[in-house]
């Protein structure tokens, strides 16, 4: 039985592409935002950071405000 995973969260390598950015300045922006903690939320595992999609696709699409 092959059950399809769906995912969460975006890794970097999703984040480059969707904002159309290199390798480091994608992690120098993810960065600034854990620490920021805005204007999403940024989980950071060692050295991995990953991004929950739902509020980061809200930011994306405008739908949160960039106190």
């Amino acid at each position: 039985m092959h059950e399809q995973v769906i995912k969460k969260v975006y890794d970097v390598c999703d984040i480059q592409k969707i904002l159309g950015l290199g390798r480091t300045k994608a992690y120098e922006f993810l960065e600034e935002v854990y620490y920021n903690k805005k204007p999403f939320a940024v989980i950071k595992i060692g050295k991995l950071y990953k991004v929950p999609k739902e509020p980061f696709d809200l930011w994306v699409n405008g739908g949160m405000q960039n106190d």
